[in-house]
């Protein structure tokens, strides 16, 4: 089933699913907000990178550590793994029980303080990306891999507490009677903040209006080039002085209304585009798609990943267990599954804005080579 535009889409779920909330339109617009998060998480656990991805950490300013900015997802280096194959355990699944699997295993964690948290609730919530230990160089994150009866098996990693990359979404709904979400310019301006401040590999502006790259060397050097080239020189290279505080910095934005106009893109939109590395546009076909198929006209597979959304919002709710932090341990499973099967019309859903020409196989591959590089190497110069 098709639809106009997102905010079409946004009505039948008013209408459908949230009938009974005493804001309809806000909540279906939350929801759709949500769903923009969960596409990008599921997308990035698709490509290989569950286990590098952090929610919501606080990320500081490029050498100035006094303003951090909380970012939806990070992908950070992982310099130590282990499996914890399946066996049984007492719900909820704390990180004190998890702890105490992982000394069985005679896992060294080195000086990372214990963060209490519930991995896996009573009733079947986990915690994605659950950190349970943390230090002032790494942190550790546990992931439920598969769950039978009182059975799981998880992989637990420890991360560099500096990222190589950061996702971001952005997503304004319209209100009644407007052409374009009110605060889209607002939001527009954070994340471009954000995307310009975080990375060694800085923009400046060329007197000719190109963008130009400049990053320090070890010797104190400013090197620069145009960004792009030097952008691609960073990723390829093995020196540490550049990788060590670069991190790439992607955008994710969704609803055509408020960030084009017709084929051409709002001032909003080439905020953004200028200052993330890659800005992706999760096209408004896509996410009716997406939609249709988990909430519209259900399919099979996306059962259990439908239950967990309407007991978080529907009209008998009572605890969230369908947003990117907390998910019902089915919904997870069944989501990580269709993301996977479904990956080439999973990918049809975006439309690559910056760098102009590229594709979403090239991001992949430039995650994939930061990913490979001798992290523990490279951070410990």
């Amino acid at each position: 089933m098709s639809y106009q535009s997102v905010d079409a889409l946004q009505q039948v779920l008013v209408e459908k699913v949230f009938h009974y909330a005493a804001d309809r339109k806000k909540a279906a617009g939350r929801a759709l907000g949500t769903l923009v998060e969960i596409i990008t998480y599921y997308a990035l656990k698709s490509w290989h990178f569950r286990e590098n991805v952090a929610i919501e950490r606080a990320l500081p300013e490029y050498k100035n550590p006094a303003i951090t900015h909380n970012v939806e997802f990070s992908l950070h280096p992982v310099l130590q793994r282990q499996i914890i194959p399946l066996q049984e355990f007492t719900l909820p699944l704390t990180t004190a029980k998890l702890r105490r699997a992982l000394d069985a295993q005679k896992f060294a964690r080195g000086d990372l303080a214990a963060e209490p948290a519930q991995v896996l609730s009573n009733d079947g919530v986990l915690r994605n990306a659950c950190i349970f230990g943390e230090s002032p160089d790494a942190f550790c994150i546990a992931s439920v891999d598969e769950m039978k009866g009182n059975q799981c098996a998880l992989t637990v990693s420890v991360l560099s507490q500096h990222p190589f990359a950061i996702f971001e979404c952005k997503r304004v709904g319209v209100e009644e009677g407007m052409k374009k979400g009110p605060q889209s310019i607002e939001k527009a301006k954070q994340g471009a903040y954000v995307a310009r401040s975080v990375s060694a590999l800085q923009k400046v502006r060329y007197a000719n209006g190109q963008i130009g790259g400049v990053i320090q060397l070890a010797d104190g050097t400013l090197y620069h080039e145009p960004y792009g080239q030097l952008l691609e020189e960073t990723i390829k290279s093995n020196d540490p002085a550049m990788l060590r505080d670069f991190i790439l910095t992607v955008g994710v934005v969704s609803n055509h209304g408020n960030w084009f106009t017709g084929d051409d893109h709002n001032k909003e939109l080439k905020v953004l585009a200028q200052s993330y590395d890659w800005l992706q546009f999760l096209t408004d076909q896509g996410l009716a798609e997406f939609v249709s198929e988990l909430l519209l006209h259900p399919t099979p597979e996306l059962a259990d990943a439908r239950k967990a959304f309407l007991q978080s919002y529907g009209p008998k709710a009572s605890a969230n267990r369908f947003t990117k932090v907390k998910m019902d341990v089915k919904a997870d499973m069944v989501l990580r599954h269709y993301f996977a099967t479904h990956a080439r019309k999973m990918e049809s859903w975006f439309n690559i804005i910056t760098p102009n020409g590229q594709g979403l196989k090239k991001l992949q591959e430039e995650l994939k080579t930061l990913n490979g590089k001798d992290w523990t190497k490279m951070l410990s110069k």
